[in-house]
């Protein structure tokens, strides 16, 4: 189908995952001054993107459902080769503290800072702030708790570089979400033992 090379096209050039709904209304329009596909459904198009998916995957590149949507991207196991190409030594990674924080984010969201700190046990407003300017996490609201504290949750962005097409597929979710958070610590007591450092390790190895 004659369409199916402008989906092609649409997806290489897109800077973020496209959902199918939105390629869809896309090739129905049609470009400027143009003539589209008024036929073309939302159905068709996972169609077509399953079909594109079987082209691309003998090749260098493959066809992700990440984030709500669908992008062109590298074979993970040429990725030497595109560090190569970049003149990239050593990809940036996070450190462990900001892995574990992003963790607890990710599993509890929307979830306040002093939480964060009462399940990991230490300050993590550095941290906090290294993943926002990242485009990890990101304020998503107040809570109704006195004080108000400002709630975070993750980004698009999280979903994307984990390769996730949502927060469903986050290793043992439901059982994680069902853990009863600790209440903030005392600034003037102890702290407390970090507790989700081997819940960070099996889903970062998995």
């Amino acid at each position: 189908m004659e369409w199916a090379r402008v989906l092609e096209a649409l997806l290489f050039a897109a800077t973020e995952p496209m959902e199918p709904s939105r390629l869809a209304g896309i090739l129905r329009e049609g470009p400027e001054g143009g003539q589209g596909w008024p036929e073309v459904q939302e159905d068709q198009v996972r169609e077509e993107l399953n079909h594109l998916g079987e082209r691309l995957a003998p090749r260098g590149l493959i066809l992700r459902e990440v984030a709500g949507g669908f992008r062109i991207g590298t074979a993970p196991d040429l990725s030497g080769w595109i560090a190569k190409l970049k003149g990239v030594v050593r990809p940036p990674r996070l450190s462990p503290p900001a892995l574990e924080t992003m963790a607890v984010i990710a599993y509890r969201q929307p979830i306040s800072r002093a939480e964060i700190e009462a399940v990991r046990g230490v300050d993590c407003s550095g941290t906090i702030a290294t993943l926002e300017e990242r485009g990890i996490i990101r304020i998503s609201g107040r809570s109704e708790a006195p004080g108000r504290p400002i709630l975070y949750s993750t980004t698009p962005l999280f979903l994307e570089h984990f390769g996730l097409r949502d927060l469903e597929e986050l290793p043992n979710s439901e059982e994680l979400r069902r853990v009863k958070l600790p209440a903030p610590a005392d600034p003037a007591g102890p702290q407390q033992e970090e507790l989700i450092h081997e819940t960070v390790e099996s889903s970062t190895q998995g």
